[in-house]
């Protein structure tokens, strides 16, 4: 395999980050998760959190170094992510477990496959369009499709964040899976948070991204969004992967797996850091340790990974 590939997460006008952006690959198989945590204090972030760290997890024990089963794997890993938070919430006594969206995306063989609930999406984009875009599981789409509302009137409208599909929470997910997709040499994967999209206009990820080294474009999407959020801009994510299988030289940072062992894992991801200086923001480190304790506990019990 041989793809470049850039991940940034800001918290945006917000006092912490609810994201979490991760990817690990093998030497034949690429994972990408975006998850977009949602509820009150900290636990959007655990939500998040179970959900990107449990995917990954699974990955590196069963991408020896392919999946067996890509579907299969994302929907046994997205369903125990689900129970893990909400198996966290009950034995917290919550009374309304965390929630979050997600996308993930695995790919293997130059074909990608992904799985998503909510509103973070997948954008797939070729030779300067987009081919393949995720459908958000809101009920701004849901009145999108009846033709109540426009995409300009959906912007602004006060349903924007009512989302009816995601890990966690008190319903189980409708998670909605992909078809197998072939992927050429510079094809674009974007995966982003509704805090990057909601910000831009329907054909900027295109514009700025297509065609062009996305390691020096990525971050000035990034800029565009949080400059147009304002003062009450959400939690920005992104994870953008240049597919680089006929590599040409002059291609800066790409990654080739040729060379790596057929048992080793790379990894990229995020954890819980300071998106504010103490003083602004409401969680100290004691606060931080215990959640990470509390989230590999909870995770733990699904940590026998079958899909392979």
């Amino acid at each position: 395999m041989k793809f470049s590939i850039y991940q940034e997460s800001r918290p945006g006008a917000r006092p912490n980050n609810q994201d979490r952006v991760a990817y690990s690959y093998s030497r034949e198989a690429l994972l990408m998760v975006v998850a977009d945590g949602m509820g009150g204090h900290l636990h959007g972030e655990i939500a998040a959190q179970i959900a990107a760290q449990y995917l990954i997890e699974a990955f590196q024990q069963t991408a020896q170094p392919q999946i067996r089963d890509e579907l299969m794997f994302l929907s046994r890993s997205l369903t125990n992510a689900h129970n893990a938070i909400v198996d966290y919430a009950y034995d917290k006594r919550l009374p309304d477990a965390p929630r979050t969206t997600i996308v993930a995306c695995l790919i293997q063989n130059s074909v990608a496959y992904w799985a998503h609930a909510g509103d973070t999406r997948l954008y797939l984009v070729r030779k300067g369009r987009t081919v393949a875009q995720t459908r958000d599981h809101s009920r701004l789409q849901l009145m999108m499709d009846q033709g109540l509302i426009t995409e300009e009137e959906a912007l602004h409208h006060p349903a924007r964040n009512r989302i009816f599909s995601c890990l966690g929470g008190t319903h189980a997910p409708q998670v909605e899976f992909s078809n197998a997709t072939p992927l050429f040499a510079n094809d674009l994967i974007v995966i982003c948070t509704d805090g990057v999209w909601g910000n831009l206009e329907s054909d900027d990820i295109v514009d700025q991204l297509a065609d062009t080294n996305i390691l020096d474009t990525t971050p000035r999407l990034l800029n565009r969004a949080e400059a147009r959020g304002g003062s009450s801009c959400d939690n920005l994510s992104i994870l953008s992967m240049r597919w680089l299988e006929d590599y040409t030289e002059g291609v800066p940072s790409s990654i080739s797996t040729d060379t790596m062992p057929m048992d080793s894992i790379t990894t990229q991801m995020d954890g819980f850091t300071r998106s504010r200086p103490p003083e602004a923001n409401p969680l100290s480190d004691t606060d931080i340790e215990k959640a990470i304790e509390e989230i590999n506990q909870a995770i733990k019990k699904y940590s026998k990974f079958e899909p392979r």
